[in-house]
């Protein structure tokens, strides 16, 4: 494995630490999901995990927007610009795949019909709570789209998100500044410096990248941090995909 060429420095001033990129963010969620479930994937870098995931699994997809059995994004000829995922990027459908309204696409996300959602967040507090509809800056719009529906339904939430705002302030924290889209629902949270779980006392560290420590981790994080008993490191191959494996001692 070649563990640190493929973990880029961000071009961002907001810290100087080797950084996963969306793509490997979602390498490492798609590696995450078990066989047999039906998995829900929102707007933004979550729609990106429907690319990377292992082709030895049955894994249905679903799409807010009525595509139950959602395949990868769509390339050349296979684009056709009605049917899109949540993102609106043009997508393929599996063998077997359904489409329908957004009633009966939203009672499978009330109903508890999901095994997982992916969502992007704004924030995510030590307790689980998530902020991903709306922030305090002027010009923001407001958001709720099906994120609340599917935070409720879903069996287990993962989130996806930036571990720093553009100016550094941290966006994992104690309690979330931002209205909460959902309050106790995240079980974990992937960010472009670690995953983390939401333990009976915060935030544990499942793993990090290579070149990162837990004090630096700890620096960039707005609550108090501890290592997961069996915590695993994040390395990249020659091409630069994200996996996992055990850490050094």
């Amino acid at each position: 494995m070649n563990r640190a060429a493929s973990i880029s420095h961000p071009a961002s001033t907001a810290h100087a630490l080797p950084a996963l990129t969306r793509e490997q963010i979602a390498q490492l969620v798609a590696s995450d999901i078990p066989d047999g479930s039906i998995v829900n994937l929102g707007i933004g870098m979550p729609t990106g995990v429907s690319d990377y995931l292992p082709p030895d699994r049955e894994i249905v997809l679903h799409s807010e927007n009525g595509i139950l059995g959602m395949g990868q994004a769509a390339v050349g000829e296979s684009i056709d610009l009605d049917l899109i995922n949540a993102s609106r990027v043009p997508v393929t459908l599996m063998p077997g795949a359904s489409i329908s309204e957004h009633t009966v696409s939203f009672a499978m996300m009330r109903g508890g019909h999901l095994d997982y959602t992916v969502l992007g967040g704004f924030q995510v507090a030590s307790n689980g709570d998530l902020a991903n509809w709306l922030t305090q800056a002027e010009d923001a719009i407001p958001a709720v789209g099906g994120a609340m529906d599917l935070a409720i339904g879903a069996r287990h939430v993962y989130v996806t998100m930036e571990h720093v705002t553009r100016d550094g302030q941290p966006k994992l924290l104690e309690r979330c500044t931002y209205p909460l889209t959902g309050a106790g629902v995240v079980d974990r949270v992937y960010t472009d410096l670690a995953v983390l779980d939401i333990g009976a006392d915060g935030f544990v560290v499942h793993a990090m990248p290579d070149g990162i420590s837990l004090p630096q981790l700890q620096a960039l994080t707005g609550a108090p941090l501890r290592c997961a008993d069996h915590m695993l490191r994040i390395v990249c191959d020659a091409e630069g995909r994200a996996s996992y494996t055990h850490a050094e001692a």
